[in-house]
């Protein structure tokens, strides 16, 4: 079993910054893939980002260029640094784990998670 630790969500003013992290624990080698999802009241959760232990790194386009995720194997922890946010980005936000090395087409697929923080509420004001 994985364990997923997310921390960092609060209230930010719209164009503000917000870093959340992810801290696994338990059966860390099977966090190969590492993303973030997040669930708007009323909308089904969608993905933002993902990395693998080798670095490579996928994005939904709506976070393309203000969100930036990364990981630190040593620590076992997983990071999303977002900035310039807006309004549309309030959601509670989650951390997910696969043991599985996602490709471009599967990484968006959270049914291809296994593991699952219990999520962090990110509010921007307009």
């Amino acid at each position: 079993q994985v364990q997923l630790v997310e921390s960092g969500g609060g209230l930010v003013q719209a164009g503000g910054s917000l870093r959340l992290s992810c801290a696994a624990s338990g059966r860390t080698p099977s966090t190969n893939a590492m993303g973030w999802f997040r669930q708007a009241p009323g909308k089904e959760r969608e993905f933002v980002a993902s990395i693998k232990r080798s670095g490579i790194i996928y994005y939904a386009d709506s976070v393309k260029g203000r969100f930036t995720i990364s990981r630190d194997n040593a620590k076992n922890t997983v990071y999303l640094q977002m900035n310039s946010l807006k309004p549309e980005d309030t959601a509670v936000y989650y951390c997910a784990a696969s043991p599985n090395p996602l490709t471009y087409g599967d990484t968006s697929n959270r049914g291809l998670y296994d593991y699952w923080g219990q999520g962090t509420q990110v509010t921007v004001s307009s």
